[in-house]
């Protein structure tokens, strides 16, 4: 069984940064690709970043592409999410998710992903 729990969520104005992490247990977490969701009130779960098992192939939703990175530190079992230049369009419920495929491609694809966190609210204000 694979836990995912996020953290760093919060209340920041715009044009500020926050950072997220998603620390996973058990040891299989280096072998698969990661990602970032984020659903915002009424609307659908929609992709945000992606990366390689190695962290050497990275993937962005158009909308974050510039302001936010993605990152792994795989002897620390934990994945990143820097986002900077915040927007209050970027207000949702952040969560983190494990490709259901080894060593998968950095997929888009919500359904790909069989392991969820809970979620991290972030609140960006005008």
């Amino acid at each position: 069984q694979v836990q995912l729990v996020e953290s760093g969520g919060g209340l920041v104005q715009a044009g500020g940064s926050l950072r997220l992490s998603c620390a996973a247990s058990g040891r299989t977490f280096g072998s698969y690709t990661t990602g970032w969701f984020r659903q915002a009130p009424g609307k659908e779960r929609e992709f945000v970043a992606s990366i390689s098992w190695t962290g050497a192939t990275t993937n962005y939703a158009d909308s974050v592409k510039g302001r936010f990175t993605i990152s792994r530190d795989n002897a620390k079992n934990t994945m990143y999410l820097q986002m900077n230049s915040l927007k209050p369009e970027d207000t949702a419920v952040y969560y983190c998710a494990r490709h259901r495929q080894r060593a998968g491609v950095p997929s888009t694809k919500t359904y790909e992903y069989d392991y969820w966190g809970q979620g991290t609210q972030v609140t960006v204000s005008s």
